[in-house]
């Protein structure tokens, strides 16, 4: 149900209310969504799951939620379009849940409706996003997976080698080895996505991605290597190329074939400001290299207009409709 104060729960009620939803549950607090369900109105009647094999008993045109246990209890009572810890606690608590049900072969995807990164600090939550925390509770054996944030629309597609942390600090993470892990897990999440040969472009980090070493080492110590790898490897993957201008070729528009498939991207606002200024309406996060598949809306709690019944529910939607089709290709890529 993503963060309490924020626009979740109230996105997710329209899909519902929409019956664009249907097959699907909400994992969360009954409360707050029977709430949600009357800030967006209409007849939307909310029914407590506790397991998803009550599905089969729930009436139509309803909306199923799963309730979390040990949620707060005064979680209402949490200030719609502010950061709260109880908001923040019931998220976390909310997205454990679910990957424990998918982990248990309960349900076949999760999409997560928009978190607080402040409300999960002040809940003490040791995380700074889902990406992190997800990649934490997909750890079997003490390995933890390798994960990447994709953020994906229509137009143009961008995988980040780092995500969130310190700008300083993303300097120093993009190595050789970052850089062709990254490669590899674009390519396997492209040919689960039905790509037969996806074409890979690896923005450069530095202006003119370095411009011969001239504005940085970065693309020849490690960049082009990783990228002479990954071709060595058999990925049709090409680059460094110069990150103000390698996203208009990727592009995927009217009267413009984009060059390439993907773009991998260094840093998070490298890779995302072109994915989102293309508009967040249809913008879809997924985060690739976990043994399940997760998506979300590129947006996020937008507090500004919580609580107004407003919000524009179609980056959920888009979100939705990749989750059901990478998890038919899951289901189809290991079937005997």
């Amino acid at each position: 149900m993503g963060d309490a104060c924020g626009i979740g729960p109230e996105i997710v009620a329209r899909l519902f209310r929409s019956g664009e939803a249907a097959g699907a549950f909400v994992v969360g607090d009954v409360a707050v969504m029977r709430h949600a369900a009357g800030v967006v109105g209409g007849m939307l009647p909310v029914a407590r799951i506790d397991s998803p094999g009550d599905l089969d008993d729930v009436p139509p045109d309803c909306m199923p939620v799963l309730q979390v246990q040990g949620l707060p209890a005064d979680l209402l009572e949490a200030p719609v379009g502010r950061v709260d810890a109880r908001a923040g606690r019931a998220a976390a608590a909310s997205i454990e849940r679910a990957v424990r049900l998918v982990q248990a072969g309960q349900a076949a995807a999760i999409v997560t409706a928009p978190i607080h990164k402040e409300a999960f600090a002040a809940a003490g939550v040791p995380f700074p996003g889902h990406t992190e925390m997800l990649q934490a509770l997909a750890a079997q054996g003490g390995v933890v997976p390798p994960v990447r944030m994709m953020l994906a629309n229509d137009e143009l597609r961008t995988v980040l080698v780092t995500i969130h942390m310190s700008l300083r600090q993303a300097i120093d993470a993009v190595t050789f080895d970052a850089v062709l892990e990254t490669i590899r897990i674009a390519q396997a999440a492209a040919l689960r996505q039905g790509v037969a040969r996806p074409r890979i472009a690896v923005a450069g980090l530095n202006p003119h991605a370095g411009e011969g070493g001239l504005f940085g080492e970065e693309e020849r110590t490690a960049i082009a290597p990783a990228v002479a790898a990954a071709r060595a490897e058999g990925i049709d993957a090409s680059g460094p190329h110069p990150p103000d201008t390698v996203f208009m070729r990727a592009r995927h528009a009217p009267g413009h074939a984009g060059e390439f498939d993907l773009v991998v991207a260094m840093t998070h606002d490298h890779g995302l400001i072109p994915v989102k200024y293309l508009g967040t309406e249809h913008g879809v996060n997924v985060t690739l290299g976990l043994p399940f598949v997760r998506t979300s809306p590129d947006h996020g709690t937008a507090f500004d207009i919580a609580g107004r019944g407003t919000a524009d529910p179609s980056s959920l939607r888009a979100a939705l409709r990749m989750a059901r089709t990478l998890a038919a290709g899951v289901s189809a890529s290991s079937a005997p």
